[in-house]
């Protein structure tokens, strides 16, 4: 997707973010619930619009999740929800949760309903807020990031979140197989990093940079 991840509020001189969504709890048994998603990702193959990724995108940041056994994620850029969904369902396996940020409030509502029809509400803080002022300001720490939104901003979300990732930790950003302005830059930022490791998941034309801090690095 390329629209800004944001929503604000503003009167003069203050910006109001909107309060986290409440999550819906959830009693299913793991394996319960691991096919309640999997029935309502199967019930919507195919349909997913709004610069939601594709299908083969969600299922590399699920088992990138799973296999790393990463715990606290962030998310710029929820759409309607495809790649949440997928970030949840992993993260009910590691016993984790989800934070992910978008901009529109018609998308926010959407997303809020699938959540809660895939069953995994109770596994996702979802802001409708300001990505650009309210990454910066997330305590972290993260062991997983996934930036989805404004591409010509990925590179500050990549410097207001590396400090907050654990170290083995990882900073996805997806489309970054494609030509679109902010990428060059972003690439040349993350393969910079001294305690990073960059390399590009090309299973989908749109490309996922997987950025990994060093064991032992700060963070």
């Amino acid at each position: 997707m390329q629209n800004r991840a944001v929503a604000v509020l503003v009167l003069p001189s203050i910006l109001f973010l909107a309060p986290p969504a409440a999550g819906v709890a959830q009693k299913a048994p793991p394996a319960e619930r691991d096919r309640r998603v999997q029935a309502f990702l199967e019930s919507r193959r195919g349909s997913w619009r709004d610069m939601n990724v594709p299908e083969v995108d969600g299922r590399a940041l699920h088992d990138l999740i799973v296999e790393r056994r990463f715990t606290s994620a962030l998310e710029i850029g929820t759409s309607t929800g495809h790649s949440a969904i997928w970030i949840a369902r992993a993260l009910a396996k590691t016993g984790g949760k989800l934070v992910t940020i978008e901009i529109d409030p018609d998308r926010h509502r959407i997303a809020l309903a699938n959540f809660r029809e895939a069953g995994v509400s109770d596994l996702i803080d979802a802001r409708l807020a300001d990505a650009h002022a309210l990454v910066p300001q997330l305590p972290g720490p993260f062991d997983f990031a996934f930036s989805d939104a404004d591409k010509d901003w990925y590179t500050k979300y990549a410097a207001a979140v590396w400090p907050k990732l654990q170290a083995g930790g990882c900073f996805t950003a997806h489309n970054v197989s494609m030509r679109m302005p902010g990428i060059r830059e972003f690439l040349d930022f993350v393969e910079r990093l001294p305690d990073g490791k960059t390399t590009i998941d090309r299973s989908s034309p749109a490309g996922i940079s997987i950025t990994c801090k060093a064991a032992g690095a700060g963070g």
